[in-house]
């Protein structure tokens, strides 16, 4: 089964200060059709201007995944971690039993462009903690570059989740495949650029979900950044 998730059809909400996408039913806007996947829950893509952001908040057994496609994301949170995160990071918070944190723009002018993504954890009330590490454009050229995943592995951010995460920059005549272990699905977000996913071109902002097949292809794509999660479904 694959299902196509157009960038136009996603939730909006443009509040001056903050532009956001939701590919998720999410704060007010509802679509039953479109809750999670798996443990996958949220992807927003968001668009902070200069010296605007997220003011102090909580969040509890879930795990947040901020992934930074331009500018500076400053965070700060109740476990005293403080880092401001530029293309290339990617951040993890595990907020467990409860964690408090505020995400601001940390340029007064320039723009910051980051997808948040939320999953379910595969257990509730664990330690809050967190992580980040940089994944350079070079280590995600031609290739998916594991990010996310639940053992930490290749230097990938670790998550109470059997769930991974892969990044790739996918241009020319590149072409990847990533096989699919029965009950597990996918589901493919193009940050930027253009690329065809099992035969079905996508552009930036849209997405593919795949349930019941045993392969994914990536190809044709032109500057093409992608984020393709492997799910239990």
């Amino acid at each position: 089964m694959i299902r196509i998730r157009k960038s136009a059809t996603r939730g909006k909400a443009n509040h001056g200060w903050l532009d956001s996408m939701h590919t998720f039913s999410f704060a007010n806007y509802h679509d039953p059709r479109y809750m999670s996947f798996g443990p996958l829950r949220v992807i927003n893509e968001d668009k902070v201007i200069g010296g605007q952001g997220f003011g102090t908040h909580s969040h509890s057994n879930m795990e947040i995944v901020s992934y930074v496609l331009d500018g500076a994301l400053e965070h700060k949170d109740s476990m005293g971690t403080g880092s401001v995160l530029r293309y290339g990071d990617v951040q993890r918070m595990s907020a467990g039993s409860g964690v408090s944190h505020s995400e601001f723009n940390h340029s007064a002018d320039e723009r910051v462009h980051f997808l948040q993504i939320w999953l379910f954890p595969d257990q509730q009330g664990i330690a809050p903690s967190y992580q980040e590490a940089n994944f350079s454009p070079a280590s995600k050229r031609g290739q998916l570059r594991l990010i996310v995943s639940p053992d930490g592995a290749d230097g990938s951010l670790s998550i109470h989740q059997d769930a991974r995460i892969f990044a790739t920059i996918l241009d020319g005549d590149n072409r990847l495949q990533h096989t699919l272990a029965p009950g597990r699905g996918a589901y493919v977000q193009v940050a930027r650029g253009q690329l065809q996913v099992n035969g079905v071109t996508l552009d930036a902002g849209d997405a593919l979900q795949l349930a019941d097949e045993a392969q994914l292809t990536l190809e044709n794509g032109h500057d093409a950044e992608v984020l393709v999660f492997d799910l239990p479904l």
